[in-house]
């Protein structure tokens, strides 16, 4: 795990740092940090944007509204130009997107560019989902959506992005989670939540009525 040098609080390892000095390869690094760079111009449009309705639907058949599908072209649009993803599977598309200039991206990611975006208008949280895996179809193939069908085991990196009272990024690439939240006076993600752990008891409990 990165530390903090001294005289310096772990408030001030920024998200590319932390990437850099825990050994997550240079790709892997570039998709994360273009998520959270994506995250930014979501936020902005949640506060500053239209919540009205696009007047188109999902995958799933559930109404979009105009935040859904800008955040969704947000996010595509930096991954598209990173020149490290193959393939990508949005909630908000019904097909995946072949990258195929440059082809030879290493990484697919599966993602929500905008979960819970129903709860905007009564102020409740809502975040971003994603989901990395290693290339293992062609691009230009029928099968392109295999990356996206590999188990969950076979995930390089998970995470999501939260929009409450502050922003934050959590993500794992499989050794541990550690969560970043967005300094708006210098426009980074920097740790704030490292190692984080599910307590191993709990203070809600569920009645059994059974």
């Amino acid at each position: 795990m990165a530390s903090a040098e001294r005289g310096q609080t772990r408030y001030q390892i920024n998200l590319r740092r932390y990437l850099r000095e825990t050994g997550v390869d240079r790709d892997l690094t570039r998709i994360i940090c273009e998520i959270a760079n994506a995250s930014k111009y979501i936020i902005n449009a949640i506060r500053t944007g239209d919540l009205g309705v696009a007047g188109t639907s999902n995958l799933y058949g559930e109404e979009q509204l105009e935040l859904d599908v800008l955040s969704d072209r947000i996010i595509q649009k930096r991954l598209m130009y990173s020149g490290v993803i193959a393939k990508m599977a949005s909630e908000e598309v019904d097909e995946v997107v072949e990258v195929t200039v440059p082809n030879n991206g290493r990484y697919s990611i599966a993602f929500d560019p905008l979960d819970g975006s129903s709860n905007i208008d009564v102020n409740v949280s809502i975040g971003t989902i994603f989901s990395i895996y290693r290339r293992v179809s062609a691009v230009g193939t029928e099968a392109t959506i295999d990356d996206m069908l590999q188990p969950g085991s076979e995930q390089v990196a998970a995470g999501y992005v939260l929009y409450g009272s502050s922003t934050m990024l959590v993500y794992t690439t499989g050794r541990g989670v550690n969560g970043f939240t967005l300094d708006p006076s210098i426009g980074e993600f920097c740790l704030s939540h490292p190692d984080m752990r599910m307590p191993e008891t709990g203070r809600l409990y569920a009645m059994n009525e059974g």
